[in-house]
């Protein structure tokens, strides 16, 4: 009865009743409480079924009335992989005695028999690695969910299911990526290979970070092959797959680099960095954003990068904790208050704020809309650490057209 009532509390209307206003500095614990009810809004449909084997069978495809006509059933992949990256950090945090921490257990738990059932070919819910290319992509996220909590994702699997997780993410090397960002798939599953002792290409690695560098066009701005995209994927893939990529390079510091994989990383932090402060400024005193771009439908995924760097303690020094915070606070509820966002049966629509699958690209299906969940990587923080106790600061839009003092912005030569 306990967790039905702290359920109730926080997803109530839609999430919006739950959540205080800005109030300068009052609002740090509702926030937190905000965020873990999005985030139990968006797993718990998803991982309860899936624990049972019976995520095909009660989550109904939506796909966008532009679908190209590839194998529905990649859907599935979509949705769970990019969930399980967006939560992996939150669910990594040590059990309490919380009704958050009880929650967190079992959604933990549902989580690990989840990727039991994805690889078991006996299951109902066995995930679509065959056919087509797009498991090369959704596979990514994948990994990169393990990649992110290996101690509480991949170490507790039995031997079996580790066994077939890495024979799926091996047989995925028979897709090419194009000379987009698809080759930062590839990079990162090989990445995962590495960082767990297994044989690995260096040769993806390889070639995608020196692509990715090559496209980099200033700014804290990577194109995305070889024309620019004013969008939203150096958030989506770029910077957090580049980052994170570099990261396990930079930790096995092996002899398949020939230059210095942490020099690489610090550089790719730092654009990261500038690219965040961007994104900063895009959000408006309300707490809306440019809908610019493909995969608009992905909602708050256009903010991963600054809640990969507030989770990873590394917000540069012109965005405090505390601003941040409240900037991310009002983006979620300018999107996520909507009730159209979510079906009656709680699972992601198509759509940017509520059920619009007119937006949708040629390749969008509502499992896609999971990549949202990375928007809430900083929950990954205990509710005590600074971001969550920091208090509330206006961010620069909220200043800026309240007629106060806020920093001028100036280009970056790194």
């Amino acid at each position: 009865m306990e967790r039905r009532n702290f359920m109730h509390g926080l997803l109530a209307g839609g999430l919006a009743a739950s959540a205080p206003a800005f109030a300068g500095g009052t609002a740090a614990g509702g926030d937190r409480a905000y965020m873990v009810g999005l985030l139990q809004k968006m797993a718990e449909p998803v991982l309860s079924n899936m624990a049972k084997g019976e995520l095909k069978k009660k989550f109904a495809l939506e796909l966008s009335p532009s679908w190209d006509g590839r194998e529905p059933g990649v859907a599935y992949l979509e949705c769970f992989g990019r969930l399980i990256a967006g939560i992996a950090p939150w669910l990594a945090l040590p059990d309490d005695d919380s009704a958050e921490g009880r929650s967190r257990k079992r959604l933990r738990e549902q989580a690990l028999q989840s990727f039991s059932s994805s690889v078991d070919p006996a299951s109902p819910d066995y995930l679509l690695w065959k056919g087509h290319g797009q498991a090369l992509v959704d596979s990514a996220y994948f990994t990169n969910a393990l990649m992110r909590a290996p101690k509480a994702l991949w170490e507790p699997l039995d031997a079996v299911t580790k066994q077939r997780i890495v024979g799926e993410i091996k047989g995925l090397r028979r897709i090419e990526p194009p000379y987009i960002n698809w080759m930062l798939f590839a990079a990162m599953n090989e990445a995962f290979l590495l960082s767990i002792g297994e044989e690995y290409d260096p040769m993806r690695m390889n070639v995608a970070i020196r692509k990715i560098n090559e496209w980099y066009v200033g700014d804290g701005w990577i194109k995305d092959g070889e024309a620019f995209h004013f969008d939203y994927y150096n958030s989506f893939v770029m910077y957090p797959m580049l980052v994170e990529i570099l990261e396990v390079l930079a930790r096995a510091n092996g002899p398949f680099w020939n230059g210095k994989p942490a020099d690489l990383l610090a550089q790719a932090q730092k654009r990261m960095q500038r690219y965040g402060e961007h994104l900063e400024r895009f959000i408006s005193p309300q707490g809306s954003f440019p809908p610019i771009g493909r995969s608009l439908t992905y909602r708050t995924a256009a903010f991963q990068p600054l809640a990969l760097l507030a989770w990873r303690k590394q917000l540069p020094a012109s965005l405090p904790e505390g601003q941040v915070r409240a900037a991310l606070q009002a983006v979620h509820k300018a999107i996520w208050t909507d009730p159209g966002n979510f079906t009656r049966d709680g699972y992601l629509t198509i759509g940017f704020v509520g059920h619009q699958p007119e937006l949708g690209d040629w390749y969008s299906n509502n499992g896609s809309m999971y990549i949202a969940a990375s928007s809430l990587l900083a929950l990954g923080l205990p509710a005590d650490d600074s971001y969550w106790t920091a208090p509330a600061l206006e961010w620069t839009q909220k200043k800026a057209f309240a007629g106060r003092k806020f920093p001028k912005d100036y280009h970056v030569s790194y």
